[in-house]
């Protein structure tokens, strides 16, 4: 029986993953992060399953591999975390969970949106204070409003299936059109168009570097005034100063954000008696149109049993020297040329 070890497990997520690997493997639950500190922890592990939060650079990959370890078990769709092509130079396998529950992160990305257009947290804090006054609580009808997507793959067609039920028009933006989405009366328009003409902008894309700041002041500038903006994907997709320069200026109606591009080390713990050093997210924290989550879109019960459970198969195929659709690289993959 094979012992693994997990890295960035959370409270809620451990008894599902030690299910998913009962009677098959020793699971080893850690909260702390995989970094170059921690890597030297896993030795003698020949499976180590990451989290999204962890950092498997080129230095990270050469500890495991030194120490053993011969297989990366990713707990997220995502993986701009790991360093690929120094895997595959190692002969590690690195396998993924290529998706999981698509309406656990579209669900949430409307809650974003409904909470940030109706004003619901600046209401609740009231209420708390018994003031029941409606002054600056004005939303406004999504019905009849302009949603553009960016990025329908599962979770864009989830979330734009809930977009065509408040009876919103429909713009997208994705290499390739989705048929799923075209039938709900989705008309796909280039990028400059879609921040242009929507009132609502959701993005819905893996972080790559073409996808790097593709919300960038350029983008910020084409959009309208009163217009939201919503990101449940990944934090570097928006190029977080100039969204800070745009609300300055006054402009944007509310922006809800469940992601960050400098994450890392923040979400998933407590800094409540910390110094807060990341100016940036400090400055967005100070405006009252900006509302902030920590990662926990995808995270319902549903999600979180589909990605142990994936992992789970994922370490068998591994094991039996099987590749899937999870599968990113393996000692068998072919080595990309210079």
């Amino acid at each position: 029986m094979t012992e693994i070890v997990a890295y960035g497990v959370l409270a809620d997520e451990q008894p599902l993953l030690e299910k998913a690997f009962a009677g098959q493997h020793q699971l080893r639950c850690l909260d702390l992060l995989l970094n170059r500190d921690t890597a030297p922890t896993a030795a003698g592990h020949e499976i180590v399953s990451s989290s999204v939060n962890d950092v498997l650079d080129a230095d990270v990959l050469r500890v495991l591999a030194a120490g053993g370890t011969r297989m990366i078990a990713q707990r997220s769709t995502g993986y701009n975390n790991i360093d690929l092509d120094e895997a595959r130079r190692l002969g590690l396998t690195v396998a993924r969970v290529s998706w999981y529950s698509p309406y656990a992160v579209a669900e949430f990305a409307w809650a974003l949106a409904l909470a940030v257009n109706r004003r619901v947290p600046r209401a609740v804090g009231r209420t708390r204070e018994f003031d029941f006054r409606l002054t600056g609580l004005l939303g406004r009808d999504f019905h009849g409003r302009t949603a553009g997507v960016l990025g329908t793959g599962k979770i864009g067609t989830a979330f734009t299936r809930i977009a065509a039920g408040f009876g919103m028009r429909l713009l997208g933006w994705d290499v390739t059109p989705n048929p799923e989405c075209a039938a709900l009366g989705m008309e796909y328009v280039d990028r400059d168009r879609l921040f242009a003409e929507s009132d609502l902008v959701s993005l819905h894309l893996p972080l790559l570097p073409e996808t790097h700041h593709l919300v960038d002041a350029t983008a910020l500038g084409l959009m309208r005034d009163d217009a939201i903006l919503l990101n449940t994907s990944r934090g570097g997709l928006i190029d977080t100063a100039a969204l800070v320069e745009t609300l300055r200026a006054g402009r944007l109606d509310g922006v809800g954000l469940d992601v960050y591009e400098e994450e890392a080390g923040l979400f998933f713990f407590d800094h409540s008696l910390d110094v807060m050093t990341d100016d940036t997210l400090a400055r967005l924290m100070t405006f009252r149109n900006v509302l902030i989550t920590s990662h926990q879109a995808y995270f319902t019960e549903d999600a979180a049993r589909q990605i142990a459970d994936t992992t789970a198969r994922n370490v068998a195929d591994h094991l039996a020297g099987r590749t899937s659709e999870n599968t990113l690289t393996s000692p068998t993959s072919p080595t990309p040329g210079p």
